[in-house]
């Protein structure tokens, strides 16, 4: 009932504050929209500055909590991202290496015409004539020119 504060500013101030559950309603606006300096600049112009106190700590204090909760949540999601990345990096890898020893225990088969679990330089040059082993090879980054250095 301040007679210095105009009439509009009275009227807006106990639509926002004038009751407990308007203030309440009034906080969790200005908390959660954004807008907080329009709930806080008319209390603390028109009716007193010490609002802009009790303003400050709140809007530091909640705006800093609310940045960390936010910030551990994107990090924990962003670690848990990059391990789950890893592991599917090493399981590749992994399968990679499986399928690259495969493929060259298959190629050792093949190259042993006699089956006498041996490979002899005769039956290793005689199987990289052939134009698809050049190829496997080359994908290797094996010069096949140099069998008696292999």
């Amino acid at each position: 009932d301040d007679e210095a504060i105009p009439l509009d500013k009275r009227i807006w101030i106990y639509k926002m504050y004038g009751t407990s559950a308007r203030s309440w309603w009034s906080v969790f606006e200005l908390t959660f929209s954004g807008g907080w300096p329009n709930y806080a600049r008319p209390l603390v112009e028109d009716v007193s500055s010490s609002f802009a106190v009790f303003f400050f700590v709140y809007i530091i204090v909640v705006v800093f909590a609310m940045f960390r909760i936010i910030t551990a949540l994107f990090l924990r999601d962003t670690l848990a991202f990059a391990s789950r990345d890893a592991e599917a990096a090493v399981q590749e890898k992994m399968r990679q290496k499986e399928s690259y020893a495969s493929k060259l225990l298959d190629f050792f088969d093949a190259a042993d015409t006699s089956k006498d679990g041996f490979l002899t330089l005769n039956e290793f040059q005689a199987i990289l004539e052939e134009d698809a082993v050049k190829t496997w090879m080359s994908i290797m980054e094996v010069d096949v020119h140099d069998a008696e250095h292999l």
